[in-house]
Parts: structure tokens; sequence; C-alpha cells
């Protein structure tokens, strides 16, 4: 079996991948350079002229191949490396008739404990999310930011005090909402600086979080480990991470009680497994990182049914606009009790529809950032 052909797809928001081979089978994979997905494409087709006529079950040693042919790495080539080792995972699959957990060593569970995407630009609209996930059946709720996802155009100013002490009532207010039934996962966008990371993690320890995600951006991984000795939260951090080796950096000074590896980032299926055995060794769970489309939530889902320290899988169905089911058939579905059933189809267990391309229209992101009120740059 020869590969014949890699394709990038940019439907919708996404960048998918298809890969061909002579034997008739197709694998599927995505990219999560979302921020850079035309970047992340041409890298797609350029590691597609290495891979046409080469075997495509031989998925360690081209993993190695691409990432180590040249000097340069980063999102936008991390993002197409792992579009095609997911494919060539999907293929692998379909060629031995089997899902692709069953290649990893079986599963360790038929089902995978999600957490709903709760979106709103009001407090009010995220609070009567919470409520409504909780109706649906679901035991966790994320994406659950206490300072608000408001529009960038809008310039951004409070006080320390007003900052802090808001955010601790917003989570205060999250929690009354729902109860203990309910976890959630308090999602801070790495906007903060590490005192007030310290500051806000310790007024919001009553409430028990189930983890506290990102307070700070992940480009000194001892700050990241300043905050985790000074506060008494899980700590989950690694969506911005694009290799194995980050992890490792973080694993090793105790910074992070969750990684949050996203599998369409960090080498695909290959990398995903080598951090979450990583994490295993350090009793440290893994909470797959998964904003995109169902191709990512397929791959995730191979790393939780084969991961005995998988934690919570993060499930964005909260933005299903246009339905992501106009993309590919065998979406995993949720089962009314907070979980995704794990498929037993061969490969990642999905199809692409016929008609993806015209259905999906590709919508672009453009460079937009918020401003402070002084006119400098922030993060959110």
């Amino acid at each position: 079996m020869k590969i014949t052909s890699v394709t990038p797809l940019f439907l919708d928001r996404y960048l998918l991948v298809k890969v061909e081979t002579d034997a008739g089978i197709y694998g599927l994979g995505e990219s999560g350079a979302w921020g850079y997905l035309e970047a992340s494409g041409a890298a797609i087709e350029k590691y597609g002229r290495y891979l046409v006529g080469q075997d495509p079950l031989r998925i360690e040693h081209h993993w190695q191949y691409m990432y180590r042919f040249s000097h340069f790495r980063g999102a936008a080539i991390m993002g197409a490396l792992s579009a095609i080792d997911i494919a060539l995972w999907d293929i692998m699959g379909k060629h031995f008739d089997a899902p692709v957990h069953q290649l990893l060593g079986g599963k360790v569970r038929d089902r995978a404990r999600v957490y709903y995407h709760v979106f709103g630009e009001t407090k009010e609209e995220l609070l009567d999310g919470i409520v409504d996930a909780k109706k649906q059946g679901f035991t966790a709720v994320g994406h659950l930011t206490p300072f608000l996802d408001e529009d960038r155009s809008v310039p951004y100013f409070k006080t320390h005090a007003d900052k802090i002490t808001d955010a601790i009532d917003t989570v205060r207010r999250y929690r009354e909402a729902v109860g203990n039934e309910v976890d959630l996962c308090i999602e801070i966008h790495r906007r903060l600086t590490p005192t007030e990371a310290v500051q806000l993690g310790n007024g919001i320890e009553q409430y028990h979080p189930f983890f506290y995600e990102d307070p700070v951006t992940p480009d000194n991984f001892d700050e990241m480990a300043y905050v985790a000795d000074k506060i008494n939260i899980p700590i989950a951090t690694g969506e911005r991470f694009s290799s194995p080796w980050e992890f490792e950096m973080a694993l090793s000074r105790n910074s992070v009680q969750y990684v949050r590896p996203d599998v369409c980032l960090v080498g695909g299926i290959t990398g995903a497994r080598k951090i979450a055995a990583l994490a295993e060794a350090r009793h440290v769970g893994v909470v797959p990182h998964n904003p995109l489309s169902p191709v990512s939530t397929a791959a995730c889902l191979q790393i939780a049914a084969t991961a005995p320290n998988f934690a919570l899988q993060e499930y964005p169905i909260g933005e299903d606009v246009p339905p992501k089911s106009n993309m590919v058939s065998g979406i995993a579905q949720h089962d009314g009790n907070g979980y995704l059933v794990i498929s037993d189809a061969p490969g990642i267990g999905l199809e692409l529809k016929d008609d993806a391309v015209e259905n999906c229209p590709e919508t672009p992101r453009e460079v937009v950032t918020r401003l402070h009120a002084d006119g400098s740059v922030i993060d959110q």
C-alpha cells in the first residue's frame, strides 16, 4: 500500500487533511494551529511531497522524518504534522479493520467523560448555559472564564481590586447555579500575571473548581510553577504546547496537575499518547484540548480510550454552528449522562461527506486582538 495524495481541506474555520492510498483507503486528520491555518496548509502540502509513494503504515518513522528533517518547527508546522499523523493512524485502522484504540493496546474504558462548552457575552447567559448543560445530563462544564470573552473591539479597563473581586464572585455564582453536581473548569485564557493568578486562585479555592486553566501565559515554565506552588487548586495547561518535550519541562517543575495536549498540535496521536505516558508516570491527569471539528474529537477519544490517567474530554458542541455533521459521518454521541461513547469503528471512526466542501465553505480568521484603554495589547 502506498500513499497517492495528501490534500489539505479548509472547511468552515477548520483545516482537515485527506491522505489517500492506492488501496482505496483514505485517512482524515486535522491541524490544531487554528490561528495560522493558511501556513499549516502550506506545510501539509510540503510534507505531502515527501509522503506520496511512501508506505502509510510506517507512522513512527514518518513522524520522526517530518519532525527532524529541518531545524524549524512551531505551531503551524506541528499542526500539519499532527493532521497527517492522525490520518495515517486512521488509514492503519481501516487497513487492519480495527479502531485505532485497539492498535494502541485496547480500551481501558468504554465511555469518555466530557465537559460541555458554555458560551455567553454576559454572566447571565453563562449562568443559563451552565444550568442548561446540567439539564442535558452533563456533569462538567468548561470554557468558563470569570472575566467574560468580551468583544475584542472594546477597550479593556478595570481596577485591580474590581478585576479580582468580580472574578471571584463570578465563580461563586457559577457554583451556586449548579451546586456540587457539576464540575467547573475555570478558563483564564492566560490573561493574568503570576501574582494576579495566585490571588485569584486562592480566592476561588472554596468553590472547588475541577481545574484552573492557563492562569498565565506558557512563555515561561517557571512562572506556572510559581503559581502552582502558592495555590491549592489543580492547574491545567498545555493547549499551546506543540511537542512532548514541552510537557516534560512543565511536568518536571510540578507546575501542572492536568496536562492538556491538543492531539492536532502536539504531533497527532503519536505525540499525544507519549504525553499521556509521561503524565501517567507522575500521576497527572490528561484532559485533551479540543476546540475543533469532529475529526479532532474522534482523535482525542483514541487517547481517552487507552490512557489510564485520562480524566476529562473537552467537547465543543456548544458552538455547533454550522452543524459539524455537515462535514463527516460517524460523530461521537453524548449518552445523556455526561459521556461520549467510544466508537469501535475502524480507524478513528469517521467518513468525510461527499459534499463537505460545498456545505462548509472556508471561514478564515483575521488578525484581531484586544487593546487596553491605554492602547496597549492585552491577552484575552
